[in-house]
């Protein structure tokens, strides 16, 4: 996987909006608050000295996604408000995994779960600041789980955990109900990650720990075992699961996850995603992904009231996540390919890498120099029949890397960028890839 070094585009971020009192005022306005530990302190804790805080990333896959890029961008708010966050990727919570709904996990081995804690550390590096008085910390829980023994855990950890409790969770009576049932393992892992807030807390005065809301059985595992075990209260904040106004799953591009290594979800596939945003749900995206300013973000919410057909607001986010989650260059490079694609730019500026990632995205079909353009027409899905092709390019609305096709006849040849691609485009808007093979 990539290893990108910092993005300027999130550390140039300043904390401090007029339009809130105190930080938890905006993560309020912002939709980020659905369900926490006593509201009243802490907005007052929120509000004074620093505090420590943390959020876990298990490396169950090779890389972070769009829904772990919500605690990402909420580490990095508390952490522009003057508080001190820890990023705990987890060496060991990862060899085990949180109980899925419906089924239990496939176990990683050690040495690719090693290798994913590398990946995921890069990752989230990039969003926080590792200068300062309140510099970031990595964290790594294998650092003080591997030295236990299995009595140690049992006697010194376990000991404070009740099994009525912790049956009630929603993750393990979910699965309790499913056919698959819950496997010891998978039953375990709220000890480990209660474990994780209580060797913080003892380790760095960690006071607060965030999270999803459908982790909130994890997250409260923490805070009871620290009352438990240190006689002492401390806090947790779970975010909202953020789903599309037609109540489908959000993060997902044709059925796969937005992935944040470039590797797995380009640069241009990501700019599109967002860019692709319905009108209503555009507004709540700005407050929870962007670092844009309330009257920046109501601007916009007028904007896509009065002209929608602009889409300003989707361009807007889309270039800010972008370039938070890639880089400013990049995004500019994924907005061209975009304009070029559909005729607006030009395809011959575009380097290899973002003309295949945007091709990528396109139906496509590979083909030899002797192909006629009619042909790729039908055999990309953009015309039903040859005759429809034949119409279609008599008609003028037929393109081969934005020239005008003129001949019925016209074949591929020569016209290949980077010598292997060609972009057809019928109309303004239907566009497919071709691969010369």
């Amino acid at each position: 996987m990539d290893s990108v070094s910092v993005t300027p585009a999130i550390l140039a971020h300043q904390s401090n909006d007029p339009a809130f009192p105190t930080v938890w005022d905006e993560l309020q306005w912002r939709g980020l608050i659905h369900v926490s530990t006593d509201e009243a302190q802490l907005r007052e804790l929120l509000a004074g000295p620093p505090i420590t805080y943390y959020c876990g990333f298990d490396p169950t896959a090779p890389s972070l996604h769009l829904g772990n890029l919500v605690q990402l961008l909420l580490l990095r708010r508390l952490q522009l408000a003057g508080h001190k966050p820890l990023a705990l990727v987890g060496g060991s919570t990862g060899l085990i995994g949180d109980p899925k709904p419906t089924a239990e996990r496939t176990l990683n081995t050690p040495d690719t779960v090693n290798e994913w804690v590398g990946y995921l550390q890069g990752q989230v590096s990039r969003f926080l600041s590792f200068e300062g008085d309140n510099a970031a910390r990595l964290v790594n829980n294998l650092d003080w789980t591997a030295p236990l023994s299995a009595i140690d855990f049992l006697r010194e950890v376990g000991k404070y955990f009740r099994v009525g409790s912790m049956l009630k969770k929603d993750a393990v009576s979910a699965r309790l109900n499913s056919d698959a049932g819950i496997s010891y393992t998978e039953f375990s892992y709220q000890v480990l990650q209660g474990m994780d807030f209580l060797e913080l807390y003892r380790s760095y005065g960690c006071v607060l720990q965030t999270g999803g809301s459908d982790q909130w059985g994890n997250l409260t595992s923490g805070s009871d075992l620290i009352h438990k075990a240190e006689g002492a209260s401390v806090h947790a904040i779970g975010t909202p699961l953020i789903t599309n106004s037609d109540g489908t799953k959000f993060g997902k591009s044709e059925g796969n996850a937005v992935w944040l290594d470039p590797a797995l979800t380009s640069p241009y596939a990501m700019y599109q995603f967002w860019v692709n945003t319905d009108d209503a749900d555009v507004i709540a995206r700005l407050k929870v992904f962007t670092f844009l300013s309330r009257d920046e973000i109501e601007r916009l919410e007028r904007a896509v009231a009065d002209e929608p057909f602009r889409r300003e607001a989707q361009r807007t986010l889309a270039f800010e996540v972008t370039s938070l989650v890639h880089g400013v260059a990049a995004t500019e490079s994924a907005i061209a390919a975009a304009e070029a694609l559909f005729g607006q730019g030009d395809l011959t500026a575009l380097d290899e890498p973002t003309l295949v990632a945007a091709i990528g995205e396109l139906a496509q079909t590979q083909a030899d120099q002797q192909s006629t353009v009619a042909q790729l027409l039908v055999a990309t899905g953009l015309t039903k029949s040859l005759g429809e092709s034949r119409r279609a390019i008599e008609q003028g609305g037929v393109y081969l890397n934005n020239a005008k096709v003129a001949d019925v006849d016209a074949v591929l040849g020569s016209a290949l960028l980077f010598g292997k691609f060609a972009v057809l485009r019928r109309g303004k808007k239907t566009l497919a890839g071709v691969i010369a093979g």
